[in-house]
């Protein structure tokens, strides 16, 4: 899987757009994927910092691991 799929699955889900980030950085209060050199991270951001960061060796496992969080979070869907 990568970024373009997950967004795919995500809207298909009815996840918020509101609730992620797939491209990097600190966004406040959004679950975010980023891609540093050949890692991938997923984590939390909020007021500038990360939390429950997890590193991956490539873009699938990253982007499934993503999808698994926020499907699982009931306050990411769209009512």
């Amino acid at each position: 899987m990568n970024r373009s799929k997950l967004e795919t699955i995500l809207r298909e889900r009815n996840v918020s757009s509101l609730a992620y980030c797939l491209s990097g950085g600190l966004p406040n209060e959004k679950y975010t994927l980023h891609q540093a050199g050949a890692k991938w991270s997923v984590y939390y951001s909020e007021r500038g910092q990360k939390s429950g960061e997890r590193v991956f060796d490539s873009e699938d496992e990253a982007c499934r691991y993503f999808l698994q969080i926020l499907t699982n979070d009931s306050t990411t869907h769209i009512p």
